[in-house]
């Protein structure tokens, strides 16, 4: 009786994955055992280090159960290679003078050899020029003015921006005056309230002649070709 109450308790177990046979009883209940033998008409049932026996009357079944394969350790993937990151570098700046002065006209939608004429014209290209009244850089800022524009007029990019910007808004002062661009550079050079005071283009041979070298250098003359001496037939 003590017997048969342990093969219960044994049913009661759950079946091992290292289980080779399962030997089913006639009362219903199925034993996992690693073998078994039979031998004068009792059975030796091998599970682990335990041995069982039982009448051979007893068993029902014996199903073979294949050997369950050992679950492989999971692979690691491979970490992926780290992204680097490629940053290209920006494409460098044009920061002459000529390039400023092409920068700030196209800012302001002003013709490029205009504004370079101007820049000509006032500093000869130069960023550290500073005129006998005290203008400033390329575009000869005065100091006043350049406070009312906010901007360090000793620094050629804000220096070229800025006046350009106020090239701008003196071509917009005179837009409905037939000699518009004059009026504007004669601005620009001798002041607004000088033109306003002479009713166009003051009598300054400095403001006149500065007025001819951006216009020239805008709209250089055409190149006249030599003349051809014309052989006379004797």
């Amino acid at each position: 009786m003590t017997r048969i109450l342990y093969l219960i308790g044994l049913c009661a177990l759950a079946l091992p994955v290292w289980a080779a046979e399962n030997i089913t009883l006639k009362t219903g209940y199925t034993l996992a055992a690693d073998r078994h033998e039979v031998s004068d008409g009792t059975v030796r049932i091998f599970s682990g280090d335990e041995v069982t026996e039982m009448p051979a009357s007893l068993i029902a079944n014996v199903e073979q159960v294949p050997e369950q394969p050992k679950a492989e350790a999971p692979v690691p993937e491979p970490a992926a290679a780290p992204v680097i990151a490629i940053i290209e570098k920006p494409a460098p700046v044009e920061t002459t003078p000529l390039a400023l002065a092409l920068t700030a006209a196209h800012k302001y939608s002003l013709p490029d050899a205009f504004v370079a004429g101007v820049m000509r014209a006032e500093s000869g290209f130069n960023p550290a020029a500073v005129s006998p009244k005290g203008a400033i850089g390329l575009m000869q800022l005065m100091p006043a003015t350049a406070r009312d524009l906010g901007v360090d007029p000793r620094n050629p990019g804000e220096n070229a921006d800025a006046g350009t910007r106020y090239l701008r808004d003196l071509l917009a002062r005179y837009e409905d005056q037939p000699n518009q661009v004059e009026l504007a550079l004669a601005a620009y050079n001798a002041g607004p309230a000088a033109v306003d005071k002479y009713h166009g283009v003051p009598p300054y041979r400095e403001t006149r002649e500065y007025i001819l070298r951006v216009l020239k250098s805008w709209n250089p003359p055409p190149v006249t070709p030599p003349a051809v001496k014309q052989e006379v037939a004797q």
